[in-house]
């Protein structure tokens, strides 16, 4: 045991080793002093338990390559969305147009006109960069953006409603993903709520019956991530509007998703678009940058120019404001609605959204032929599916979709989904009735081959 203490190679011969210096390309020398570390210490531990009986500095050069490989890796990295949910929360949600990346790119590696206005040499707004587009594509007389929509629906509580009622029907109280429910952010915004109606019934005679003299909003919440069936009645936004008129109170619709395209053109179930919802003459609307606009996480607000800019004047709007990264995304994301046809073309959410089943079932077959090329020996197989969109958006819509399963002999489904997320880049599928499904939908055509090389390393 003493032999194989001594045996081991000091620390500085690692840390000037030129092939293991060429791996840290020029970073911290502190991953390869960690690397060094890690598996000298277990090399240690092996040696004290008696599981070594020898080695090699090469073996541990292999060794000590390997960790610093896995610890140059962000933490944050690229996945395969082989899940066919297209706004998978915890993969992202959507992804951005490479165009889109683009510009980005130029924003970041330099510096910008963020609050700059190059026309008067002095200090301008940065809402002002995405005020243009967001006008012209809605008619909203003004605009405030902040870092998503749970934050634009604090602000609007916070500006319009503090220590206020705000009447919202019962069957609108939501929760969404990490636990962010519509009570929980109206009373931290300090505005009173003001329930009405049951869970499955409100009239428009609840809201009339609960207006008083401490009414500041009627909110409508846009239940995006649930539906009420049968025996049920809810208050349209326009009904709404026309009560609010009539009693000279603002209404705000949580819009959620929030989408600039009909849906029912790719055949899917009705989802209001934002146009729609301003046109009905709401006061303020709030949605989501990241889900069916297809852009970066931000919380779009869009109204009357009197209730935005006490909205953008509330402290509130400082700590909650969008940066330089958000902005080029969102402006550029947006620029494509003015040509829908290029939004469909252009945007991931919306090529996926607007694929043919016989698109999807041509990547399958691709994968498929990739395999049987590369003599794959297990079994991969195409099987119909249904798919849905995810984000909270379209709950009851499921889509056509079609999957690859792939059986791999002495591997579980199981272990062939752990496996598979153990490469690089990570491919995440799902698991339906003990079988390892690759889902096609949301597989971008570059990926296929990389999908193919995963699963084809399985059996070595």
């Amino acid at each position: 045991m003493r032999e194989l203490y001594c045996k081991i190679p000091k620390v500085d011969r690692f840390l000037q080793d030129r092939e293991l210096l060429e791996i840290l390309d020029g970073k911290p020398l502190f991953f390869l002093k960690k690397a060094v570390d890690s598996v000298l210490n277990n090399l240690r531990s092996r040696i004290a338990e008696g599981k070594v009986k020898d080695f090699s500095y090469e073996e541990l050069k292999e060794e000590i390559k390997r960790e610093l490989l896995s610890l140059l890796k962000p933490k944050l990295h690229r996945v395969i969305n082989a899940t066919g949910v297209v706004l998978h929360t915890n993969l992202g949600r959507a992804p951005i147009s490479p165009s889109v990346a683009d510009h980005l790119k130029e924003i970041i590696t330099g510096y910008s006109n963020l609050e700059y206005d190059l026309e008067k040499g002095k200090r301008g707004l940065r809402y002002r960069n995405l005020e243009w587009v967001l006008k012209e594509l809605t008619g909203a007389e003004d605009v405030c953006v902040v870092n998503n929509n749970a934050g634009a629906v604090l602000l609007v509580l916070s500006a319009l409603a503090k220590g206020k009622e705000v009447v919202v029907s019962r069957g609108e109280l939501i929760e969404i993903g990490g636990s962010f429910r519509i009570p929980d952010v109206m009373e931290q915004s300090g505005a009173l709520l003001k329930e009405i109606g049951t869970t499955n019934k409100t009239h428009l005679w609840d809201y009339e019956n609960a207006i008083n003299e401490n009414t500041a909003l009627l909110m409508k919440v846009h239940t995006s991530n649930y539906r009420i069936l049968g025996f049920t009645e809810s208050v349209s936004t326009k009904e709404l509007v026309n009560l609010g008129r009539r009693y000279g109170i603002p209404v705000y619709e949580d819009l959620g998703s929030g989408s600039f395209i009909d849906v029912t053109k790719l055949g899917l179930s009705y989802e209001p678009t934002v146009q729609d919802v301003l046109k009905s003459g709401v006061d303020v609307v709030s949605f989501s940058g990241d889900k069916l606009l297809g852009g970066a996480q931000a919380g779009i607000i869009l109204g009357k120019r009197e209730l935005l800019q006490k909205i953008k004047k509330h402290p509130l709007n400082r700590a909650l404001r969008i940066d330089k990264m958000t902005l080029a995304v969102l402006e550029t994301t947006l620029i494509y609605y003015l040509d829908e046809s290029l939004a469909l073309k252009e945007l991931p959410v919306w090529k996926f959204l607007s694929q043919k089943p016989h698109e999807v079932e041509f990547k399958a077959k691709e994968l498929i032929r990739i395999l049987n090329r590369e003599g794959f020996k297990g079994n991969a197989e195409i099987v119909k599916d249904r798919t849905e969109v995810g984000g909270g958006a379209l709950p009851l819509q499921t889509l056509p979709t079609y999957c690859v399963k792939i059986e791999i002999e002495g591997l579980s489904a199981s272990e062939i989904d752990r496996k598979m997320r153990e490469f690089y880049p990570p491919v995440v599928g799902r698991i339906k009735e003990d079988a390892y499904l690759v889902d096609m939908f949301t597989v971008f055509e570059t990926e296929i081959p990389l999908i193919a090389e995963h699963i084809l390393k399985l059996e070595t």
